[in-house]
This record gives structure tokens, C-alpha cells and sequence, in this order.
């Protein structure tokens, strides 16, 4: 149950953050989206470094940690660039594979999943493809939002998902021996170092009074997202990852009402594809 609450609790949080992202991406940018989110992120987590007390970092966890914080820096580069091209009900869902492929990796590597299990997270992923399946009806921005989705964003939204995949298989080795805020920290340090610091010497860290809200909001729910999938991983990466990659149907579906994006009916089909095998996954390993 821990992984499927953790998977769940970091499906929620990356949620909002996915909403959030997309609206200051198109005000100001995907690197000073990213920039802001990892700067505030880095400030949430460090004192939590502290209260956790000190560790002794191995030559692999260090490894692991390289791995998890490279990989989610390019992936969120990636999908916020997506978003400035993209609807939040096409990018998302693509993105959300990522779950899939951390699964994939994770039983690869030989971790135990039950058939009943492997069906399940295999029903859950048929219904995100069908979320993420576009067709020409998404291409005419005759919705609410006016926004027209571009090819561009599809290509963004798919590298994001393989390295958003990656990262996840790392954080969850990481949660696996470390406190969870360990396993929030390296995307934050280097997303700061790699991104913010360059762009705040070059002065074009820019923010506006309309994209700080969603800034801040960005990078608490990312921090509060890892931190929970990280302790559910511990309990099996595949079921938490792929329960963290929900977060998609959830944007989709708010996206929808919040900005008046459309979702097609196949889109639709494939969000309750989503629901029912998240909730009879949840049956069988309660």
C-alpha cells in the first residue's frame, strides 16, 4: 500500500505542478520557469538535509543521485518547452510514460511484480497511450484555450518521458538508503547550478507578477511530488512510478476545465482506462 499511496501522493503533486509549469512557460519561458522552480525547490529542501541529520554518501549513491538529478532537469527542460508549443492534455499524457519505462527498467533490473500486478500497470498504460493518442480533431484550436498543438511539442513531450524514465529508476535506488529529501535534492542542485546561476549572470532570469504564483507553486509541488514518490519506490519503483505517471490524466482532465482545453473521445476512454486500473491495482496489493 505504501507504494501505491506514494505513487498516488506524487501523482497529485506533479499535478499541479504540470498546470502550473504550463501557464508560467508560456509567460516567461521554460528556463526561467525551470530556473525559479528549482531555486525555490532547493530552498524548501535544504533545511529538511538538516533535520534529517547527516548521512555518508557511498561512490554509487552518488552515482544514483547524478543519474536522478540529470535526468529530471533535461526531462522538465524538455516538457516545459513542450508546453510552449503543446496542449496540457496531449504533452502530459505523453510525459506520463515515463512511469512505463522506470517500470520497464525496474523489473528489468529484477524486481519481483506479480502477473495480476503486470496486468494492471499494463491496463494503465494502454489508457495513458490512449490519452496521449492525438488526432487531427487536437489540431485545430477551436477550444477555449486557442492554443494549437504543435508536432514540435509531441517530439519534446516523448525525449522528456525517457528521461524523466530514467530519473525515476534512480530516485527510487536512491529513496531505497536515503531520506526522501535526499532523493529531492540533486535535480534541485543542479537545475540551480546548470540553469538559474547562467542565466542570473547573463540577467535573463526573468519573472513577472503574473508567472510568481504559479513559480512558487511549481517548485513546492515538484519537491513535495519527489519526496513522495521516493518513499512510496521503496515499497516497488513499478507500482509507484507508474501511479506517479497519473498525474497526466489528472492535468488533462483539469486543463480541460480550468482552460477549456478539449479532450477527444478516445482521450477520454483512455482516462477511465486509467481509473479503473488504478483502482483495481490498489485492490490487489491491499
Amino acid at each position: 500500500m505504501i507504494a501505491i499511496l506514494g505513487g498516488l501522493g506524487a501523482a497529485l503533486a506533479w499535478a499541479v505542478a504540470t498546470l502550473c509549469s504550463a501557464r508560467s512557460s508560456r509567460l516567461i519561458g521554460s528556463a526561467a520557469t525551470l530556473s525559479w522552480a528549482m531555486l525555490i525547490g532547493l530552498a524548501v529542501v535544504t533545511p529538511l538535509l538538516f533535520i534529517g541529520g547527516p548521512v555518508s554518501l557511498s561512490g554509487a549513491e552518488l552515482g544514483w543521485m547524478a543519474a536522478s538529478g540529470l535526468g529530471n532537469v533535461l526531462g522538465l527542460l524538455l516538457v516545459y518547452r513542450a508546453f510552449q508549443f503543446g496542449k496540457i492534455g496531449i504533452v502530459a499524457p505523453i510525459v506520463s510514460t515515463e512511469g512505463a519505462i522506470a517500470a520497464v527498467v525496474s523489473v528489468t533490473a529484477g524486481e519481483q511484480l506479480s502477473l495480476a500486478a503486470g496486468v494492471m500497470l499494463g491496463a494503465i498504460v494502454v489508457g495513458v497511450a490512449m490519452v496521449a493518442a492525438a488526432t487531427s480533431e487536437d489540431e485545430r484550436p477551436d477550444d477555449r484555450s486557442g492554443i494549437r498543438h504543435r508536432p514540435i511539442a509531441t517530439g519534446y513531450a516523448m525525449a522528456a518521458a525517457l528521461s524523466f524514465g530514467l530519473s525515476l529508476y534512480a530516485t527510487g535506488q536512491i529513496g531505497a538508503t536515503l531520506p526522501t529529501a535526499w532523493a529531492a535534492l540533486p535535480a534541485r542542485l543542479i537545475g540551480v547550478v546548470a540553469v538559474a546561476v547562467p542565466l542570473l549572470l547573463l540577467s535573463r532570469l526573468r519573472l513577472t507578477s503574473a508567472a510568481a504564483p504559479f513559480v512558487v507553486a511549481v517548485g513546492l509541488a515538484e519537491v513535495i511530488g519527489f519526496m513522495s514518490y521516493a518513499y512510496g519506490a521503496t515499497h516497488g519503483i513499478a507500482v509507484a512510478a507508474v501511479l506517479a505517471s497519473q498525474f497526466a490524466a489528472i492535468a488533462a482532465v483539469a486543463a480541460h476545465f480550468l482552460f477549456g482545453e478539449r479532450l477527444t473521445a478516445r482521450q477520454a476512454a483512455g482516462a477511465a482506462t486509467i481509473v479503473v486500473g488504478v483502482a483495481l491495482l490498489t485492490a490487489l496489493q491491499a
